[in-house]
């Protein structure tokens, strides 16, 4: 007679917490200033506030925004910060920086706002390999985050797992 197959990882205490199930939907936008500025190089205020003026912010609705230039320009802060007063109430969140930039700093603001009492002196396993772009930085701040709670704290699957961290 053969044995019954358990399977333990089921049966165990272990959580698995995938980033990728806290990935926020909506599209994700690049918009580079640098055709906004004078021969792609050169900031000038009166043109650039025209160009703002005139632009069709509607393009970006419910779009998470990453504001940055390509060029070599030195483009002051407050031109950004006049791209954000056009983009508030349109898009769902604008960023100076790459795409990357965008996602860590959605992602920063996911993990701040996670109650992970759940995980309270139990073992934890954060998913890897996700289909979705989930940046570098959100690991490292989940594992942050987590560390004070968890018992212990693996990466990867349950099958093969990486183990980071064990509270003494």
């Amino acid at each position: 007679m053969a044995e019954e197959i358990i399977n333990r990882v089921a049966k165990s205490k272990l959580i698995t917490l995938n980033l990728e199930d806290f990935y926020p939907s909506g599209k994700r936008v690049a918009l580079d200033i640098k055709n906004w500025l004078f021969q792609g190089l050169i900031l000038k205020e009166k043109n650039f506030r025209e160009t703002l003026k005139n632009y069709n912010w509607s393009e970006f609705k419910n779009h998470y925004v990453a504001v940055f230039c390509s060029s070599e320009a030195i483009v002051p802060a407050w031109a950004y910060m006049l791209v954000q007063t056009q983009l508030n109430g349109i898009s769902k969140k604008t960023v100076f920086g790459t795409l990357e930039t965008l996602e860590t700093v959605l992602f920063c603001s996911i993990i701040d706002n996670m109650d992970l009492s759940f995980c309270e002196g139990k073992p934890v396993i954060i998913k890897g390999c996700s289909e979705k772009p989930v940046p570098q930085n959100a690991y490292l701040l989940l594992l942050e985050k987590l560390q004070p709670v968890a018992r212990s704290i693996m990466y990867g699957e349950a099958c093969s797992s990486v183990p980071l961290f064990k509270k003494k």
